[in-house]
């Protein structure tokens, strides 16, 4: 198989459980290479579940992980150089600034001296540079969005997984951070992320699935899954709206 025929990432029958929970019921996805692929669902749908079994955070009951055409659990190194990650919940090293973060994980890559400039354009198009002594303790939540992307995308990966990467961010880094994403899908490298923002799905996603109870209710093109109507509208549709009563208080 090419290089440009195998999938970025393909999943088959992965499962997860917590107890009684499954929180991701045997699962196959295939996410080609070199494109924007989004995943959607309500709160709990098993989401962040597949997106940290990817990304090797979490180990998979059963099922099967591939990565760049290498599996999970038996190229493990592979899987790493390959991947770039930003997930919710990752803690950062507090007393470094940006820049220093980036040295670190550039030295703990065993990235050439190519870092330098690497680091540069990713701190001035992320809006970094503009507190360049600030320590991470002290960055806002949209800054720390920014950093983690900024290191996962570092050593120039093949695959990014990034778990609500526009979350907390203000609409004008939103639209740096898309633009700095689609250089990378250009270039031949792939993006995998989940978001509840369904016009930004809608705007950079190629293909979407969307995900309810551990399970793939759809998954195709964002025309496709649309139909004719918004992702949002086909999101509430399919997941279900909450049922609403008059509370009498409120009125």
């Amino acid at each position: 198989m090419s290089a440009s025929s195998t999938p970025a990432v393909q999943l088959s029958q992965l499962t997860k459980r917590f107890g009684d929970h499954v929180a991701v019921d045997a699962i196959d996805l295939t996410v080609p290479a070199g494109m924007f692929y989004g995943i959607v669902g309500p709160n709990g749908a098993g989401k962040s579940t597949t997106l940290s079994m990817i990304a090797g955070l979490l180990t998979p009951d059963s099922g099967t992980v591939t990565v760049a055409g290498f599996d999970a659990a038996g190229q493990r190194e592979d899987v790493l150089g390959a991947l770039g990650i930003m997930m919710e919940g990752l803690s950062l090293p507090e007393r470094l600034t940006g820049a220093e973060l980036l040295e670190y994980t550039a030295r703990l890559r065993s990235i050439g001296g190519e870092w330098r400039s690497r680091a540069t354009d990713l701190l001035e198009v992320l809006e970094l540079d503009r507190a360049p002594s600030t320590l991470i303790v002290d960055y806002s939540t949209g800054m720390r969005k920014k950093i983690g992307l900024a290191v996962a995308m570092l050593h120039r990966p093949r695959v990014l997984v990034l778990d609500e990467p526009f979350e907390a961010i203000d609409p004008v880094s939103a639209r740096a951070i898309e633009g700095l994403l689609s250089q990378y899908v250009r270039g031949g490298g792939t993006v995998l992320l989940s978001s509840h923002i369904m016009d930004v799905v809608e705007r950079t996603c190629e293909r979407v699935a969307l995900i309810k109870d551990g399970k793939i209710l759809t998954e195709g093109t964002i025309d496709d899954v649309r139909a004719g109507g918004t992702l949002n509208d086909t999101f509430v549709d399919l997941v279900g709206a909450a049922p609403q009563r008059p509370i009498s208080w409120l009125q």
